[in-house]
């Protein structure tokens, strides 16, 4: 599997859409409303490192955690996939599904100095779409023992994560000029996009199987 540099945009855009920081923004600051700007640049900073940490270490587990339960990358994919398109037709309708926070969450939150931990940065910016997404693009360039692609994901996640920092930083700025709308707009892009890529994710997987269950049933005669 070559890995050019529309495999390496696809990598981050997939990322980028599921971590979807500029539709996040109404959601950070209505959880924030009220704070300082230092308070503010604070929750930013947590929000940064703890979903970077929860990505990164999920996609160094993730290999292991196919092995413990015996599962196959195909099977991931079809999974994983299924949640993605799940993910992304909430993001078209405008809304955030359980996945990422509940009202519950988002009221406490309000009472709570970890809002940058919970539920900012996880489950909202790191949740289970985007670790889904990590785990299967390490576990896909680790079968095919590629090195410089899972870097790439580890980069990409990086990258996204501070480019979601300088979003945050100026939110009150394109909450301002963009409006909740045109917030809502990006943010169903990102879904038809993230459904898009949900959909290859399932293709992929299901040709990964047949050759799976074939020779399971050739070894069966």
């Amino acid at each position: 599997m070559a890995f050019d540099i529309a495999m390496a945009l696809n990598v981050f855009i997939s990322i980028f859409a599921i971590v979807n920081p500029l539709g996040n923004i109404p959601a950070f600051l209505a959880l924030t409303d009220g704070y300082t700007k230092e308070e503010r640049a604070h929750v930013i900073l947590k929000i940064v490192l703890v979903a970077s940490g929860v990505l990164v270490v999920f996609g160094l587990i993730g290999n292991y955690i196919f092995q413990m339960f015996s599962i196959t990358i195909p099977a991931f994919r079809i999974a994983g996939g299924m949640l993605i398109i799940r993910v992304a037709f909430s993001m078209m309708q405008g809304q955030h599904t359980q996945t990422k926070i509940t009202h519950e969450e988002m009221h406490d939150a309000l009472e709570r100095e970890a809002v940058g931990i919970t539920p900012l940065a996880v489950p909202l910016f790191a949740g289970p779409g985007a670790i889904t997404t990590v785990m299967l693009y390490i576990g896909q360039f680790n079968q095919a023992g590629q090195i410089l692609p899972t870097l790439w994901v580890f980069a990409s996640i990086l990258l996204t994560m501070a480019l979601s920092g300088v979003l945050l930083t100026y939110a009150l700025q394109l909450n301002k000029y963009m409006g909740r709308s045109g917030l809502m707009v990006f943010s169903r892009i990102m879904g038809l996009i993230l459904a898009a890529i949900g959909v290859q994710f399932i293709i992929n997987g299901v040709v990964g199987v047949i050759p799976i269950i074939t020779g399971e049933l050739a070894a069966g005669h």
